[in-house]
């Protein structure tokens, strides 16, 4: 449908164009050009398939008929679009624009204006309008959308590699977790196992129905180990945190963040500390090290990237939430380049920890300049961890990015892709309008300064027998100058002439001291019956100011 429609409006704009100047007759064949724009239409529709072949068959066209321009226009603007290279585009439209010449002035003498002058005019008028313009703007057009192309497949694939960290993040925390988990289930399982141990020694003499249940308790405890530590094996590297940033069940006191705090201050960082509520020993182990987490993961991010800042760390205990803020302020010197900036892959871990608890964590630059880190953590967790991501936006494709139609380059759920498109629409056809109203005035100024055919050879002249009617259709017609001058030196009147007409234009010719008059005499029946040619005297040829 839309090829239909743009050939339609190209072959609408050529005969609106060959309608112009035929309506000024000034065409010597006026239909001549009618069965060339039908073979541009014919072949407008392959200028995909064929794009180099049709243009210049095209540009041929147009130097023989010039209403084929707008459709060679059209072919031109598609063509350099969709032309990649430059230097073929180039040598194309350069070759279409020397084919309109040369047709057109081959062409002059039996098809055009007339002689090959006025034929290289027109061709050098159609040149621009026809394929230059049309050329460069579709240059220009290709060369903008595949730059947006680019830059929109360059953001997707920064979009996915984004993804891609925080996904990763998101795993090397949950890994984190993991390992803390098993130091911490694995600590309790020794214990039980312990325990069972023990009261199988003490069982062994006193119950020894007790005993096997005691040994099996035992053996249970251990196999749970064992699988526990099969489990998180995968883990790898990243599933064990140990040394002194190990998380035990008694971490993430008030204690332990006045620890970190005192830290930081002696590794030269202006920090304080505000804590509201009572302290943290009461609340869960998962609580405590989520807060513990989330104060030391800033702090050293303060470290690395803005180590002469103000910090504020503010803990409120509340009875449903702990809410977590950690402020700094802008460092005196910027980071010097993006990747002094940091990744922000930490910071999705952390968001991870608070989302799997049910909590929320917002993280991000501050307008003065400085960053800061907020955490809501329910104070008592539900069993069930929470696996999703609250605030998130849903997935607009297959890979979680926007749809992207690639045949034209526009977003399919851009919500203005109609309006932009019903633009480009009526700017190209204004476009095609102006081109086709400089192909017309253009064309009509050169047929209309070549010389007509129509008016060569000698013009007819009076016969006797003619009406006045017919005699004044030719233009001779009576004029007082030269009746004046006649009158006292012309011949005899014929006897049958009721009446004479002496024009200027009907053979008057001026001769040294005498003036040649023609004189047309009609009967009573207005019928010319005798022309009579004679000679009068005239002045002498002298400046009216000479002195004798």
């Amino acid at each position: 449908m839309r090829a239909v429609a743009e050939t339609a409006g190209a072959v609408l704009a050529g005969l609106g164009v060959w309608a112009a100047v035929a309506s000024l007759e000034l065409l010597p064949h006026p239909y001549v050009p009618v069965p060339a724009l039908a073979a541009g239409a014919v072949l407008f529709p392959m200028r995909r398939r064929f794009p180099a072949a049709v243009l210049l068959a095209l540009a041929a066209l147009t130097g023989l008929a010039f209403c084929v321009g707008p459709v060679a226009a059209a072919a031109a603007y598609s063509v350099a679009r969709r032309t990649v290279e430059a230097r073929c585009r180039a040598r194309l439209l350069a070759a279409a624009a020397a084919l309109v010449v040369v047709a057109a002035t081959v062409a002059a003498p039996w098809l055009g204006p007339g002689p090959v002058p006025y034929g290289l005019a027109l061709g050098l008028i159609l040149t621009p309008t026809a394929v230059i313009v049309p050329g460069l703007v579709g240059t220009a057009y290709g060369q903008q959308r595949r730059l947006v192309q680019a830059l929109r497949e360059r953001g997707d694939a920064a979009e996915r590699a984004r993804r891609l960290a925080d996904s990763e993040a998101r795993i090397h925390e949950r890994a984190r977790i993991a390992a803390e988990m098993h130091d911490l289930v694995g600590h309790r399982l020794s214990l039980v196992s312990l325990h069972a141990g023990g009261l199988e020694l003490a069982l062994e003499r006193a119950d020894p129905e007790l005993r096997e249940e005691a040994v099996l308790v035992r053996r249970t405890t251990r196999d749970a180990m064992r699988e526990l530590r099969q489990a998180l094996g995968v883990l790898g590297p990243l599933g064990r945190d140990t040394g002194p940033e190990a998380l035990t069940d008694a971490t993430g006191t008030r204690a332990d963040i006045e620890a970190l705090v005192a830290e930081s201050r002696n590794g030269g960082i202006a920090v304080r500390l505000d804590w509201i509520g009572p302290d943290l020993d009461a609340r869960p182990a998962r609580v405590r090290r989520a807060v513990h987490r989330l104060v030391r993961e800033s702090l050293t991010n303060v470290h690395r990237y803005a180590s002469a800042a103000h910090v504020t760390v503010r803990v409120v205990h509340g009875d449903e939430t702990v809410q977590v803020t950690v402020r700094n302020g802008a460092p005196p010197v910027p980071p010097a380049s993006a990747a002094d900036e940091g990744t922000g892959r930490g910071l999705a871990g952390l968001g991870e920890r608070v989302r799997l608890l049910g909590g929320t964590f917002d993280a991000g630059p501050l307008p003065t300049g400085g960053f800061r880190v907020d955490a809501a953590v329910p104070a008592e967790p539900g069993d069930t961890p929470a696996t999703g991501r609250p605030g998130s936006t849903g997935e607009r494709g297959g890979d979680g990015l926007p749809v992207t139609d690639a045949a034209d380059g526009t977003d399919a759920e851009d919500a203005g892709s109609g309006q932009g498109r019903l633009v480009q629409v009526l700017t190209l056809t204004l476009g095609l309008v102006a081109l086709s109203v400089l192909m017309v005035l253009g064309t009509a100024f050169v047929y209309a300064t070549a010389p007509r055919k129509d008016l060569a050879g000698p013009r007819p002249q009076p016969r006797v027998g003619m009406t006045y009617g017919d005699v004044a259709g030719l233009g001779v017609l009576d004029n007082a100058a030269v009746r004046a001058a006649a009158t006292g030196h012309e011949p005899p009147r014929p006897a049958a002439a009721a009446g004479c007409i002496y024009p200027f234009n009907g053979g008057t010719e001026s001769r040294p001291g005498s003036l040649q008059v023609a004189r047309h005499c009609f009967d009573a029946a207005q019928r010319l019956i005798a022309i009579d040619r004679f000679t009068v005297p005239s002045v002498r040829d002298a400046a009216p100011w000479e002195t004798r």
